[in-house]
């Protein structure tokens, strides 16, 4: 029940528990007062592993590489047309938070955020088989439509990261559409 979930998202998603109560399944409501706080959580660990991941991607050993000149100009040239901008827009991300001054401000914090947050699903699922939510807060948007504003995409993610952030498996199962 968090704040943010378009109308029509709420109302599908409550008729599809609905047809769940109907079909025999008891249905539970659980209290996960850390979901909020995967989304934070995975923004900082996910970039962080992408940055330390793609550092060997740098045009010689790895990865696509430009001819060059100057050794600097493979490496940057290599990594600049490699990867797309939201690639380098994490990489960059990433490496800021694990750099020195942020690693204990952001990377140590969000690690010890997801263990709680692992925690706690571990409990939930102690009462629970499954945990049902909306796959976005709201409606699938056009191609092209959000990619101006990346904070917007990312908050789409709040339900599906939870699973990334515990290491636990998720599944996205359509429920309906939605015409706009």
């Amino acid at each position: 029940d968090i704040d943010g979930i378009d109308k029509d998202v709420r109302e599908n998603f409550t008729a599809t528990i609905e047809k769940l109560k109907a079909a025999g399944h008891t249905i539970k409501e659980i209290e996960l007062p850390s979901l909020p706080k995967s989304l934070a959580v995975y923004y900082v660990v996910m970039p962080a592993e992408v940055s330390a991941n793609l550092a060997r991607y740098d045009g010689i050993r790895y990865g696509y590489s430009k001819d060059a000149e100057k050794l600097m100009q493979v490496y940057t040239e290599s990594r600049g047309e490699g990867f797309g901008k939201e690639v380098r827009r994490r990489i960059l991300l990433g490496t800021y938070v694990l750099s020195a001054g942020y690693y204990d401000a952001y990377y140590n914090k969000a690690v010890a955020v997801r263990r709680l947050i692992t925690e706690e699903l571990e409990r939930a699922f102690t009462e629970v088989d499954v945990i049902a939510t909306p796959t976005t807060p709201s409606p699938a948007w056009k191609i092209g439509e959000k990619t101006a504003d990346p904070l917007k995409m990312y908050l789409e993610d709040i339900y599906t990261v939870t699973a990334n952030v515990a290491g636990i498996p998720g599944i996205s199962v359509p429920s309906g559409t939605l015409s706009r």
